[in-house]
């Protein structure tokens, strides 16, 4: 079922991407199983689990497989994500090893099981990784702690899995959840957003006072600078947090966010740099935040007035356009599908590469506009 008003050439394109997507994509759950991918080694994915079971991205194989399942209605994705999602017990149980980026994890497994298989099992994982998630909240200066090491901080990364606290308290878990969520929104409003729309990475807190004592520069250019990730993340938190709890302010976020992120794509013909206010020396791209952005913007695109739809759907197909065009690799035979993905600016080593999440956001994405998704978030 279409979300959006588009036009024959529009869905075309989509649904041409789709087949691509649904061709690599199969041949790659044959390959890969239940691996947990990250970046692939000579055009084969390496299993992460393998090294770092607690490693942030390694719920986005299983987010991928959902989404497929949801789409094709066969049954060997589902039973693929699943025992990606049992090999995730293991993480759970390792208390020191996970941090705030549960939602990541587990969204896209369990929390995706019980919203398409309404699996109890599932549903009881869900629930233990929203509470291990609640129980990074720090009450002075209300956020929730991002990693374990290091000074006491709060990342702009930390508004994608809020929802993992919102879908909690909805299912049966504490209903203080959603107030945590919110307040964590909140001080990112004031602390780690700008306004101009533009978004720092890194907030420091003092832990025994809660004041925001630096802003450092984080995975992006330098300190003040806009690390386009970190904007992509902000325009697609604020608008589920706006879904899931009805705030304007987080409505009004979300638009700031977008506005900044749309302007600045626009300038460089929707090929998206690493960081918005980088050097124009040397070139380095995110097709990764690109993917995320549009995603984010499909979504804003739900929550706004008729009037206003056209501006986000529309840079959203640019987006995913521009990343079919330029960035994606089709060859069945090799592992990952969206090149360019960059984790930071400063690291070659995961620079300019294919990364899981890039793929999963870009399917995500192309099945939005064809109406095809499913609510993962």
């Amino acid at each position: 079922m279409e979300k959006y008003q588009l036009d024959e050439s529009v869905l075309n394109w989509a649904k041409d991407t789709w087949e691509k997507l649904s061709a690599k994509l199969s041949e790659e759950e044959k390959r890969v199983g239940s691996s947990m991918p990250y970046i692939p080694v000579n055009g084969r994915y390496e299993d992460m689990g393998e090294k770092a079971l607690t490693w942030w991205t390694n719920g986005f194989w299983g987010g991928i497989l959902w989404q497929m399942y949801h789409a094709t209605k066969e049954e060997r994705y589902a039973e693929t994500a699943r025992k990606v999602e049992e090999r995730l017990d293991k993480a759970l149980e390792a208390y020191e090893g996970v941090d705030h980026d549960l939602g990541f994890m587990w969204l896209h497994t369990a929390v995706a099981d019980y919203r398409l298989k309404q699996d109890a099992v599932s549903k009881a994982r869900g629930l233990h990784a929203a509470a291990l998630l609640a129980s990074r909240f720090q009450p002075m200066g209300g956020f929730f702690k991002a990693w374990n090491q290091g000074p006491t901080v709060a990342i702009i990364d930390c508004l994608m899995n809020l929802p993992l606290l919102y879908w909690g308290s909805e299912i049966g878990g504490n209903p203080s959840w959603k107030q945590l969520a919110m307040t964590h929104a909140d001080t990112a409003m004031e602390h780690i957003l700008r306004p101009d729309g533009s978004s720092n990475h890194i907030v420091v807190f003092d832990p025994k006072t809660g004041e925001c004592i630096d802003k450092p520069g984080g995975q992006g250019y330098g300190k003040g600078s806009s690390w386009t990730r970190g904007q992509s993340w902000a325009i697609y938190g604020m608008a589920l947090s706006y879904r899931y709890t009805g705030k304007d302010a987080y409505l009004d976020a979300a638009k700031r966010s977008a506005h900044y992120f749309i302007a600045n794509a626009a300038m460089n013909d929707f090929d998206v740099v690493i960081d918005f206010r980088a050097p124009k020396e040397p070139v380095y791209y995110d097709t990764t935040a690109a993917a995320c952005a549009a995603c984010g913007l499909l979504e804003l695109a739900e929550h706004v007035t008729e009037y206003e739809k056209e501006l986000y759907v529309s840079a959203a197909i640019k987006l995913l356009q521009r990343l079919t065009e330029r960035f994606c690799n089709w060859n069945v035979e090799e592992d990952g599908i969206l090149t360019h993905g960059s984790a930071r600016y400063d690291r070659a080593s995961d620079r300019e590469v294919p990364i899981i999440y890039g793929d999963y956001f870009l399917l995500e994405g192309i099945l939005r506009v064809l109406g095809k998704d499913f609510l993962i978030w």
